[in-house]
């Protein structure tokens, strides 16, 4: 009987791909507090970190034949952070973690003038990208200070428009940003 504990990952990697399941069990043994820890750190709700750390190992036993990984450990960590932002976007955290969040992301953007500027452009850019018409709104009620009737008065259309593709707008750059935040405040809290 072979020794797994003694392999090292690419053998256990090339075994894997062979359908063992016993090269799994080792790399799941090995793996899987370290990587329930990074969940929890960012998640702090135990059964939410938990799921995250399954969902990557069943993508991994699922994924075996097809894997393409160079460094085994490197991978299950980038795979752990897509699986917690999964759950960020799910919204299957509670209160306690969105408040968590704002308190360290506020503290990085204070601490970190680099990571503040690349927010301030990616906020620039996602403003670039809306649509002209809903471009004009947003920047005509944002920089302008106009309120929605004095934007439907000067582009002759509907408050109701207004409101619409200030909304959409508003959507746009908010998932934008909170799609980057969460990134850029992973990365740092698990550094």
């Amino acid at each position: 009987m072979q020794s797994y504990p003694i392999h090292t990952d690419h053998e256990l990697l090339r075994k894997l791909h062979q359908g063992d399941e016993m090269a799994f069990a080792e790399i799941y043994n090995r793996y899987w507090k370290c990587l329930y820890t990074s969940a929890h750190n960012i998640l702090q709700v135990k059964e939410v970190a938990q799921d995250a750390v399954q969902e990557v190992f069943v993508s991994l036993w699922k994924r075996r034949q097809a894997l393409q990984v160079d460094v085994l450990q490197s991978y299950l960590h980038q795979a752990v952070r897509f699986q917690v932002f999964k759950a960020i976007r799910a919204e299957k955290t509670d209160q306690q973690f969105f408040n968590r969040l704002a308190l360290v992301s506020k503290d990085i953007l204070f601490e970190d003038p680099v990571l503040f500027k690349e927010l301030e452009h990616l906020y620039q850019q996602l403003i670039q990208s809306l649509p002209p018409d809903e471009k004009e709104i947003f920047l005509l009620h944002r920089d302008g200070g106009l309120t929605y009737k004095q934007i439907a008065e000067q582009k002759n259309i509907s408050v109701k428009t207004v409101e619409k593709k200030m909304s959409h707008a508003l959507r746009e750059i908010r998932f934008g940003l909170d799609d980057a935040m969460a990134v850029m405040i992973a990365a740092y809290l698990m550094q």
